[in-house]
C-alpha cells in the first residue's frame, strides 16, 4: 500500500511530497507516520484517519469533495443519455461543482479573506447541498449509486465542512492523488522489489524527485547536488543547505543530517521534522 502525503495546495511556498510504503492499512501505520504531525489533514473517508482523531487534540481531518463528487458522477454515468439531467445525481453534481466554482473564485486571496468569503458565499451553498441531501436521502433505492453517494455525503458531513474553518484547507485532496500518480503509472515496472526494505527505499527516492518537482528543480540536478554534497558533511549538524543553482542561501534548512537522509524529502525544503506541515493532503493507491 503506498501513501501519498503533501503539504496542501494552498500552500505555494516549498511544498513537500512524501510516499510511504506499509504492506497493509492497518491503523497503526498512519498512526505512527503522523505521530509528529499537528496540523489538518484532508483525507478521504478512511475511518482510520477519523479514529486518530479522536485520540488527539492536535489533529483535525478534513473530507474530500472529489471523493464525495465522484459517487455521484458515477450515477450519472450509470444511467441511459435521456435520463442523466433529470436525475438527483446530477442535481447533485451541480450543486457541488457550483461550491467548486465560488471556492475557486478566491484562490488568489490570503488566508484570511478566503475564510471571510468562505463564510459569506461558499458556506450557504454547502448548508443547502447537505438541507437538500437530507431531504432526499430516503427517495432514491438504498442500494443505488445515486444513494451510495448521499449516504458518502451526510456520513462525512463534519469533515465536509472543515474547510469552511480555515482559508489554508483546500476542498480536496486532489494534489495528493495527483502526486502519487507517477509512482503508479510506472509500478509494472520494478516488480523486481519485492521486499519492504526494497519498497521503502523507493518511496524515499520518489518522496526526494516529486518534492523537487513541485518546488520547481530538475530531479536530474538535485539528485547529483545531494549526491556531491551529503558525503562531505555526514558528520555535520547544523548545517546549512541551499537549493541547487542558487547564488544563495535564502531557503536553507538547519537541521540534523540523520533527519535529512531519514527523512529524504526534508532535505530541500529546511523541515526536519512533519510539524511544520501544519495543513496536509493524504491520499492511497495500491502499489
Amino acid at each position: 500500500m503506498g501513501v501519498s502525503y503533501r503539504t496542501g495546495k494552498m500552500y505555494a511556498d516549498r511544498p513537500i511530497v512524501l510516499y510511504d510504503y506499509q504492506p497493509s492499512r492497518n491503523a497503526s501505520h498512519p498512526r505512527d507516520f503522523l505521530k509528529k504531525f499537528k496540523g489538518i489533514c484532508v483525507t478521504d473517508g478512511y475511518q482510520v484517519y477519523h479514529t486518530i482523531e479522536k485520540e488527539r487534540e492536535d489533529l483535525k481531518i478534513a473530507g474530500c469533495w472529489a471523493h464525495a463528487r465522484r459517487r455521484f458522477d458515477e450515477a450519472v454515468n450509470a444511467l441511459p443519455k435521456d435520463k442523466k439531467k433529470s436525475s438527483l445525481a446530477y442535481l447533485a453534481l451541480k450543486q457541488i461543482q457550483a461550491i467548486y466554482r465560488e471556492d475557486n473564485k478566491l484562490a488568489d486571496k490570503s488566508a484570511e479573506e478566503r475564510l471571510r468569503h468562505r463564510q459569506l458565499t461558499v458556506k450557504p451553498l454547502v448548508d443547502a447541498y447537505f438541507a437538500w441531501a437530507k431531504q432526499n436521502q430516503q427517495s432514491v433505492p438504498a442500494k443505488s449509486k445515486t444513494a451510495n453517494g448521499l449516504t458518502y455525503s451526510l456520513n462525512q458531513e463534519k469533515y465536509l465542512r472543515t474547510f469552511l474553518e480555515d482559508g489554508e484547507v483546500p476542498m480536496d485532496n486532489n494534489a495528493a492523488e495527483q502526486s502519487i500518480r507517477p509512482f503508479c503509472v510506472g509500478k509494472k515496472n520494478w516488480v523486481m522489489i519485492d521486499t519492504v526494505a526494497g519498497a521503502e527505499a523507493s518511496a524515499m527516492i520518489y518522496s526526494i524527485a516529486e518534492t523537487a518537482k513541485a518546488n520547481n528543480l530538475k530531479p536530474h540536478n538535485y539528485f547529483k547536488y545531494l549526491l556531491e554534497e551529503i558525503p562531505r558533511h555526514m558528520d555535520d549538524h547544523g548545517v546549512k543547505i541551499c537549493f541547487h543553482g542558487q547564488t544563495s542561501c535564502q531557503r536553507n534548512a538547519e537541521s540534523n543530517f540523520n533527519d535529512m537522509l531519514l527523512f529524504g524529502a526534508v532535505v530541500y525544503v529546511g523541515v526536519p521534522t512533519m510539524e511544520r506541515l501544519l495543513r496536509m493532503e493524504v491520499y492511497h493507491e495500491k502499489i
